[in-house]
């Protein structure tokens, strides 16, 4: 099956631990976003699957086997994790094309992804004078170009516009749901959330969390409810149970955990309590990413604004 599979992934440089015994599978059929802080090891662990650098131990399977190991690597995995990796002088064109040749793949693909990305009409222009959104789209090109079934892509949302990022998502959608495995990192969590279906979270080196975006923003964001109400209190006093927390943030206002927003409707029912406000609070994806990640940021903002280690 065509997957990326990571088992005890330890990489270290000199006596700096990038990634901590580091293991998840990121399967076919969903697009997984692999969020963590800056300095959490989601750039090195997308190097060690690429054989960009060796595990220093652990062991990471493409499709079963390592990434050098494979006879047609282009053709198997498609990689964006450096999207200016060209040579400046040469034409969006001619760079697939040279891709293409090494690994016999006909010229008639390098005309299809060029159009796939948008790059149709400056295909015959140098890639030097590429903005950072048209090498973006290059990049792309170059992940797409062997039609993969596993595609790793680092930030491939960085410098386009928004039409262009609504693009991609629908892009990266489409290869999910054709198969594909799908792999994602991105600082965007407004744009993960709409993008990726699973979620894998590290925080320096070590896993934090393997779910589903529903999994994980409900999980711990969810089943607040907002109750607006001039009998506030009285109503606060009929959800009293095991469980259950109330808070009043302010007069007339409830949130309550630990209580459906269905059952507090009918108790409010039985007990004759107007309401005019009632409705369940999920938290964003944002949200739940810092609170999770607040104590493993390499770098915590004081009170005076002034990074510190």
């Amino acid at each position: 099956m065509d997957m990326i599979e990571i088992e005890h992934l330890t990489k270290r440089y000199g006596e700096k631990t990038a990634v901590d015994d580091l293991s998840f599978t990121v399967k076919p059929g969903v697009v997984t976003g692999f969020l963590g802080p800056n300095g959490s090891g989601k750039s090195t662990t997308m190097r060690v699957v690429m054989g960009l650098d060796a595990p220093t131990t652990g062991v990471v399977r493409v499709n079963g086997k390592h990434y050098a190991h494979a006879p047609s690597p282009m053709t198997e995995v498609g990689a964006l994790l450096e999207a200016k990796s060209m040579h400046a002088g040469r034409s969006a064109y001619k760079h697939l094309l040279a891709l293409a040749h090494t690994h016999s793949i006909p010229k008639r693909r390098v005309t299809e992804v060029i159009d796939t990305v948008g790059l149709s009409d400056v295909a015959g222009k140098r890639v030097g004078g590429f903005s950072l959104g048209m090498g973006q789209r290059l990049g792309i090109a170059v992940a797409l170009l062997g039609d993969p079934a596993v595609l790793i892509l680092d930030e491939p949302v960085n410098g386009l516009d928004p039409d262009g990022v609504r693009w991609i998502r629908r892009l990266l959608k489409r290869l999910a749901a054709e198969g594909r495995t799908v792999f994602l990192s991105s600082h965007l969590m407004s744009e993960l959330s709409q993008t990726a279906d699973h979620l894998v979270v590290i925080g320096r080196g070590k896993l934090l969390a393997d779910t589903t975006v529903d999994a994980f923003v409900n999980g711990r964001g969810g089943g607040k409810v907002k109750i607006v109400s001039p009998d506030a209190a009285a109503l606060a006093e009929h959800l009293q149970g095991p469980g259950i927390t109330i808070a009043s943030p302010q007069a007339g206002v409830l949130e309550v955990q630990g209580a459906e927003a269905a059952r507090i409707g009918e108790t409010a029912a039985a007990h004759g309590v107007v309401l005019h406000e009632l409705h369940t609070v999920h938290a964003s994806l944002e949200e739940v990413f810092m609170e999770l990640t607040a104590d493993v940021v390499e770098y915590q903002q004081t009170q005076e604004g002034v990074a510190a280690r």
